[in-house]
């Protein structure tokens, strides 16, 4: 049984370096998420995860651990798959990661995607000093006020793909940019929160207007790419009673992950019980044998004496 238990030891070390060799050489996936990585409270967005070709199963990690498992519709023609959240909520704001397996080898986690829920607290103010349609090289300061006490402040400009600006702040905080130039020009919302990945409703929108360099007098019209999505920000507060049953829960797989751990060693032990308990018999059988040939030698040895 030792003997056997060390080959199987050597064979799952082997088997685990040449998959963490082989593991390194697939690309890392590629992760997004739409409509925006912020979804008003109640909305659905869907999570994208994009591997190389030939994956044949993805795996969806929800703040460290697993959440979801998807295969390809098509293969292999589609590399990619969608993870869909039906309804967001605070349950589901959070961090995002994913993953892909080709043949039996998983690739690396993805980089990290953060998905945010608005609608959670009130409505913030947000104003714009000295004024809102400035010079280039003016500089301007964004103050974003809420009624309600928070602890951090978030400033957006719409169509912006870079991350929001941040301060802290308990009932208002204050953005300054400058000296201006014509690609600060836009339109800008400001929200408050207690979390990072929750935050209150948008505020009003601010349009911040630049006057480009000399000899162009005009104010350039600012951006709308954005502007669709948040018009489309209306939420029906009343009803507010939707369930959050995002597919997978990855609270019950990692359940399920441990009961077949459970399960095996108990396996394991079974087998190491039942192999401890064939050596004690045979070594009683054994004894009982020899103790039993002893007294036929003795008997023996007495009917010559007599």
């Amino acid at each position: 049984m030792p003997s056997t238990l060390a080959v199987l030891l050597v064979l799952g070390l082997g088997l685990s370096q040449r998959s963490s060799t082989q593991k390194q050489m697939l690309s890392k996936p590629a992760i997004w998420v739409k409509p925006s990585f912020m979804i008003p409270k109640g909305r659905p967005a869907t999570i994208g995860c994009r591997g190389a070709g030939g994956a044949m199963e993805y795996q969806l990690h929800f703040e460290g651990g697993l959440s979801a498992l998807e295969r390809p519709k098509s293969r292999p023609v589609m590399n990619w798959v969608k993870f869909p959240i039906p309804a967001m909520t605070s349950h589901t704001a959070g961090q995002y990661r994913c993953s892909y397996r080709s043949g039996e080898l998983w690739s690396e986690l993805s980089d990290p995607l953060d998905l945010v829920v608005t609608g959670l607290y009130d409505t913030p103010t947000l104003s714009v000093e000295p004024r809102s349609e400035v010079t280039s090289g003016e500089n301007v300061t964004f103050r974003c006020q809420l009624a309600t006490a928070t602890s951090t402040f978030f400033l957006l400009k719409a169509g912006q793909s870079s991350r929001p600006q941040l301060r802290y702040g308990n009932l208002w905080a204050e953005f300054h940019l400058g000296p201006v130039t014509p690609a600060h020009r836009g339109t800008y919302r400001c929200f408050g929160s207690y979390n990072n990945h929750a935050w209150s409703f948008p505020s009003k929108p601010v349009k911040l207007l630049v006057k480009g360099d000399a000899g162009d007098t005009t104010f350039a019209p600012t951006e709308h790419t954005a502007s669709d999505y948040w018009d489309s920000y209306e939420l029906t507060t009343g009803t507010q009673s939707q369930k959050d049953h995002f597919l997978w829960n990855h609270t019950v797989q990692n359940l399920i992950r441990l009961g077949l751990a459970v399960l095996v060693l108990v396996a394991l032990m079974g087998l190491l019980l039942e192999d401890w308990l064939h050596r004690r018999k045979s070594g009683k059988r054994a004894h009982w044998v020899s103790r039993r040939r002893c007294r036929r030698r003795l008997r023996a040895q007495r009917a010559l004496e007599t």
